[in-house]
């Protein structure tokens, strides 16, 4: 008897409104919360809701489980186009940096590759200390070209070297340092520093909030639009190549093994 596939979840984005905030909670342990398309749509549908709430102030997205977000989904790179896949990533970026409400990404455990893409485009990053972050898509002949258009312009110059090209793992404590995320705290101090900013960001004004994140993400808008569907073109033509794919094929057989 073949075995039954496992069902997935029948959301993997979840919402919630309190106190001015709208938190949206990735819940995709399946996959590590990989982008898949399920996911890419829900989380566009959340990020609209709450752009569209007068009565939301600010936007918590933060993850269930131990990992942020791993990335692409690999497992469906065989079904879904090239350009389709990548141009999604870039219209994920474009999606939180241009929201008119300020994006706080709050990193627990592990954010990969593309997780990193969500963690550039935000506003503010708290992190855990602890926590890990890597651009590993040169081990799989790939470079992180979608990504580039927000992690380039947030890490220095010779962090950005250092993790692209060598896929290095850095903790959150590093993290601050490269420039890619806010503020590192213990871990089991996140929480309580998750609501400190939230109410200090509740304590603005929706005009005066919706009108300085317009001023702070203006050149990093204007990068997307440049470059984006060039680095759409570079992406799909890696994730095409023949050494790109035998190295996600023998990835996805190490993990199932």
């Amino acid at each position: 008897m073949a075995d039954t596939p496992l069902e997935q979840p029948e959301e993997l984005v979840h919402y919630e409104v309190a106190d001015r905030i709208a938190t949206i909670t990735l819940d995709s342990p399946h996959n590590r919360n990989a982008l898949s398309r399920q996911l890419i749509a829900e989380l566009f549908e959340r990020l609209d809701r709450a752009d569209q709430d007068p009565d939301v102030l600010a936007v918590v997205l933060r993850s269930s489980g131990r990992v942020f977000c791993s990335g692409a989904d690999l497992s469906e790179a065989a079904t879904t186009p090239m350009e389709e896949g990548a141009r999604a990533i870039v219209t994920l970026q474009r999606t939180i940096v241009g929201l008119s409400k300020p994006v706080v990404t709050v990193v627990a455990g592990a954010a990969r590759a593309g997780g990193i893409g969500i963690v550039a485009a935000s506003d503010i990053v708290l992190t855990a200390e602890d926590a890990t972050f890597a651009l590993t898509e040169v081990k799989l002949g790939l470079a992180p070209a979608v990504i580039s258009l927000t992690v380039l312009p947030r890490l220095t110059q010779r962090a950005a070297a250092l993790t692209a090209l060598g896929g290095e793992v850095f903790t959150g404590t590093e993290a601050v340092a490269m420039g890619l995320v806010t503020r590192a705290v213990p871990a089991d101090q996140l929480d309580t520093a998750v609501a400190e900013l939230c109410g200090q960001l509740t304590t603005g004004a929706a005009q005066g909030l919706r009108e300085t994140k317009r001023l702070l993400a203006a050149d990093l808008l204007e990068r997307i639009d440049a470059r984006g569907e060039e680095l759409v073109a570079l992406s799909a033509r890696l994730f095409g190549s023949d050494e790109a794919r035998e190295a996600m094929v023998a990835f996805l057989n190490r993990k199932k093994g």
